[in-house]
């Protein structure tokens, strides 16, 4: 795909605007907060913000992270979701295909970040992302070069009931629960964005990469870790499909 086709360099773009949207549904969403509805407005004192103050990545550096009329920080992982939209995007367009499909790879991408972030920062994975993710990848399913439907459905099921399966059985043995319902629901995304072959791969390194973040956590934290330490798991989940949809994409 060119970068003269007018849809991806809209894309690209989109991109940073895309992870400011992204931020505002980790902050809402999770919250229980409108995410189109409310005026933006700075959580600090409350003052509404301009246009001007809403430029993607121009506006953080031009403020230097302070809101206008308080002086309060700004979160910077906001800054941080505006640039790494940005490089998804990029991915997405070197990934090639057709801009329907470009796009179809980029939504997912871009949802993969807010579960991500949403999960991170308060060990939730809201029902709105979840339906989504597996809303966009049906639908990439279905156009070429995408597996087809029947693989997508069959990657969605398999992957929901495989995981519902170690969520119960965790349950059983240790008469409480281990994972999150919102884990499971994610997982339907997931098989259906990567089939139901890839999956073991994507389990795998969502398994190695939350052994990572809880190390990192408790190197953070100071905390002991224990049986009973909570974990992101999704975003562990959202960082392995990236990771084997990197691995299987012919990017650079």
């Amino acid at each position: 795909m060119p970068l003269t086709d007018p849809l991806v360099l809209l894309l690209l773009l989109a991109g940073p605007a895309a992870g400011s949207f992204v931020a505002v549904l980790a902050d809402r969403l999770p919250r229980g907060e409108d995410v189109l509805a409310r005026p933006s407005a700075c959580r600090s004192c409350g003052a509404r913000l301009r246009p001007a103050d809403m430029i993607p990545v121009l506006s953080f550096a031009v403020a230097r992270g302070r809101c206008r009329k308080c002086g309060a920080a700004i979160p910077p992982w906001t800054l941080y979701s505006e640039l790494a939209a940005a490089g998804l995007a990029v991915l997405a367009v070197l990934a090639g295909g057709p801009a329907a499909w470009i796009w179809a790879t980029a939504l997912m991408l871009w949802l993969l970040l807010a579960l991500a972030l949403c999960d991170l920062m308060w060990f939730r994975l809201p029902d709105a992302l979840t339906a989504a993710l597996l809303a966009v990848a049906l639908w990439r399913a279905t156009m070429p070069p995408g597996p087809g439907l029947w693989m997508a459905v069959s990657g969605a099921v398999v992957g929901c009931v495989a995981l519902g399966l170690v969520r119960l059985g965790y349950a059983r043995l240790r008469k409480r629960e281990g994972m999150g319902l919102g884990d499971v629901k994610m997982m339907a995304g997931l098989g259906a964005f990567a089939g139901p072959w890839l999956l073991p791969h994507l389990m795998l390194v969502a398994a190695l990469s939350g052994l990572v973040l809880a190390f990192v956590g408790q190197r953070f934290t100071r905390r002991p870790l224990s049986s009973k330490t909570r974990l992101p798991f999704g975003t562990a989940l959202a960082f392995a499909a990236g990771m084997v949809w990197l691995a299987t994409t012919p990017v650079f």
